[in-house]
C-alpha cells in the first residue's frame, strides 16, 4: 500500500469517527428533548389534577359557609331557583335589603384558604411526584400562615380600628364647597342662557360631589393598602421562622405576585368601609373563591 492510500486512510478514520459522534450527538440530545417532552406533559397532566382537587376543597368549603349562612344545599331548591338567586351569585340589592346575601368575612376567608391549600396538597400527593410532598408541606404554611392569617388579621384588626376612630379620620378629610351663587362662575358665565348656565352649575355640583367621595375613599383605602403589605411581609417571615423550626431548613422564600391573589377580599373591605353594603363590593366578592384557588394550585404545583 502506497503512502497516500495509508495517508487517505487515515483521513477517512478520522471522518468517520466525526460523523459517527455527530450522529451520536443528535441521538442524545434527541433523547434529551423527548424526555423532557414526556416531563412537560407528565407536569401539566398533574397540574390539572391538582387544579380539580383544589376548586373541589374551595367548592366544599363555600358550600359549608353557605349552609351556615342559611342557604339550601338541597339539589331540588338549587334546581328549582333562578342562577342569580344562587348563594354564591346573589347581589346586594338596595331596593330588597332585606334579601339574603352570602358574606364574606374573616372566618369565611380562612375556611375557603384551608380548604383551597388542603386541596392543593391532596392533588400534589395524588398526582405529582411523592419526591417532592415535603417541599409542598413547606409551601402549605407559606400560603396558609404567611399568605392568608397573618395579612387577613392584620386588615381585620386595622379595619375595626377604622370603624372605630371613623368620623374623628374622615373628619380631616378636606371636602371642597361649591353653590350655584358661585360669584366666580357666574362672572364667567354672564353670556350664557339660563339653561346653559343650569347645566354648568349642574356639571359642577356633580363633580364635586364625586370628588368629594373620592375623597372619602383615600383613608380606608391607604389603612387597608398599609395593612395588606405589612401582613404580607411580616407572613412572610413567620412562615420562613416557622419552616425552619419544623423543617430544619433555612428558608429564604420571596413574596411572588401570586402571593396577593387571596387578598381581592380587601378590594371589597375596602368599598364596604365607605358604604356599608354595595353592589360594587358585592360584586367583587364573588371573586374571592376564585382567588383564593390560588394558594392551593401554588402548594400543589410547588417542587
Amino acid at each position: 500500500m502506497s503512502v497516500n492510500a495509508i495517508s487517505n486512510y487515515k483521513i477517512d478514520n478520522r471522518k468517520g469517527f466525526a460523523e459517527f459522534k455527530t450522529v451520536n450527538n443528535r441521538i442524545t440530545s434527541f433523547e434529551h428533548s423527548q424526555n423532557k417532552k414526556d416531563e412537560q406533559q407528565e407536569r401539566h397532566l398533574s397540574t390539572k389534577g391538582i387544579f380539580l382537587t383544589t376548586f373541589l376543597g374551595v367548592a366544599t368549603a363555600l358550600a359549608i359557609i353557605s349552609k351556615r349562612q342559611g342557604f339550601s344545599l338541597n339539589p331540588k331548591d338549587i334546581a328549582n331557583s333562578k342562577v342569580k338567586d344562587w348563594a354564591i351569585f346573589r347581589i346586594y340589592n338596595k331596593k330588597h335589603p332585606e334579601q339574603k346575601v352570602l358574606e364574606f368575612e374573616e372566618p369565611e376567608i380562612l375556611t375557603m384558604a384551608a380548604g383551597s391549600v388542603a386541596g392543593g396538597l391532596v392533588g400534589g400527593a395524588l398526582f405529582d411526584d411523592k419526591k417532592h410532598f415535603k417541599s409542598k408541606l413547606r409551601e402549605s404554611v407559606n400560603q396558609m400562615l404567611g399568605n392568608v392569617i397573618v395579612p387577613v388579621a392584620c386588615v381585620g384588626g386595622a379595619s375595626r380600628i377604622y370603624d372605630k376612630y371613623r368620623d374623628k379620620i374622615l373628619n380631616i378629610v378636606p371636602q371642597i364647597k361649591y353653590s350655584t351663587n358661585n360669584r366666580f362662575v357666574n362672572k364667567l358665565t354672564t353670556k350664557l342662557s339660563p339653561e346653559k348656565l343650569n347645566m354648568v352649575n349642574n356639571l359642577l355640583t356633580g363633580t364635586v360631589k364625586y370628588t368629594n367621595k373620592f375623597l372619602k375613599v383615600i383613608p380606608p383605602s391607604g389603612i387597608t393598602i398599609a395593612a395588606l403589605t405589612t401582613g404580607i411581609l411580616a407572613g412572610n417571615r413567620v412562615s420562613n421562622f416557622i419552616n425552619e423550626k419544623v423543617f430544619h431548613k433555612k428558608v429564604e422564600r420571596k413574596i411572588h405576585s401570586t402571593d396577593f391573589a387571596p387578598h381581592v377580599d380587601d378590594l371589597s373591605m375596602a368599598i364596604s368601609l365607605m358604604a356599608d353594603k354595595s353592589a360594587l363590593s358585592s360584586v367583587i366578592s364573588r371573586t374571592i373563591p376564585a382567588f383564593l384557588c390560588v394558594p392551593g394550585i401554588e402548594v400543589g404545583t410547588h417542587r
